[in-house]
């Protein structure tokens, strides 16, 4: 069987060259930086398809440099969820990796279930039924961020909306797309706004956010090029800084903070990595779905509005 996987699901390391992608080559230390992350998450997808099993996987993922690790996380997480779909008779393999080896991850896990069902002729919308009411989300976040990078010519070129969700779920997805803008730009912070710009206004904020949590989570620039970004998203700056806020907590959570996580948020939100999380753990207290938002977006504004306050 486990030829069979890697035969049927294995995905070449080509698929995240930047040349296959066809992406900005602006500067080759940030092409590198970013095609790493992608080796990452492709490590990760196969040592899942490798160990279903689990009893080996964390140790394997755990050997990943810490600045790399969350990304394998994630592919690991996408993995599990397709042998889940592929394997009927033996579930439970993403769910289990979720309630533990993949707990400090517990973000990166969702986002990467998000790849697979971006990839299965499923209802990717049903699927949130069965998560946790606010992370699950993440799913959808990462469905964006997975037609951002495979069909870029559709989603940022030709700015085409997603048909296979509706209602909040479309915005949450323009978070995801925003993520893949930045590896699409090569991290490039001054033509992230241009491209944004393009979009219809509605949908910008999402997209701030999501070039927020890539800047700080994935990284690729120096303080200068982040305090240019700050400046550059004007009345979306809270928006950019709550993705920078979520990203710093997914690495705190996981214990894999890093030299540019921790510039990010100096620069974008004007706080420590540690004073950026506490705001993201400040805003869950009480909270609750309002006005027909679910909690996943009330979370979002309480840690935009402390943006707002300090802008």
């Amino acid at each position: 069987m486990r030829w069979l996987r890697k035969r049927f699901l294995s995905i070449s390391t080509e698929e995240v060259s930047f040349v296959k992608r066809g992406f900005a080559e602006r500067d080759q230390a940030a092409r590198h930086h970013l095609e790493q992350i992608g080796l990452a998450f492709l490590e990760g997808y196969h040592v899942a398809l490798d160990d279903e099993q689990l009893s080996g996987l964390a140790s394997r993922l755990n050997t990943i440099e810490p600045m790399l690790r969350g990304f394998a996380f994630e592919g690991a997480a996408m993995g599990l969820a397709l042998l889940d779909f592929f394997t009927p008779w033996s579930k439970s393999r993403f769910e289990t990796f979720l309630n533990g080896p993949g707990a400090a991850h517990v973000y990166m896990a969702h986002v990467g279930l998000g790849w697979a069902l971006a990839r299965l002729p499923i209802k990717i919308e049903r699927s949130l039924k069965k998560l946790d009411p606010l992370l699950g989300w993440l799913v959808i976040d990462g469905y964006g961020f997975h037609e951002g990078y495979f069909r870029w010519q559709r989603y940022l070129k030709n700015l085409a909306a997603p048909t296979r969700i509706s209602g909040y779920a479309k915005r949450v997805f323009d978070q995801g797309l925003g993520r893949s803008l930045w590896f699409y730009s090569s991290a490039d912070s001054a033509r992230v706004p241009d491209i944004i710009a393009a979009f219809p206004l509605s949908r910008q904020p999402d997209l701030w956010s999501g070039i927020g949590i890539a800047c700080a989570y994935a990284g690729g620039v120096e303080r200068p090029e982040l305090e240019r970004l700050s400046k550059a998203a004007g009345y979306f700056r809270p928006h950019l800084a709550q993705g920078v806020a979520f990203a710093v907590k997914a690495r705190q959570r996981a214990g894999n903070l890093v030299r540019h996580t921790e510039a990010a948020s100096e620069a974008i939100c004007g706080l420590s990595a540690s004073e950026a999380a506490a705001i993201t753990d400040a805003a869950l207290v009480n909270l609750t779905a309002s006005d027909g938002e679910p909690e996943y977006e009330v979370w979002r504004r309480r840690i935009q509005a402390r943006f707002n306050e300090s802008a």
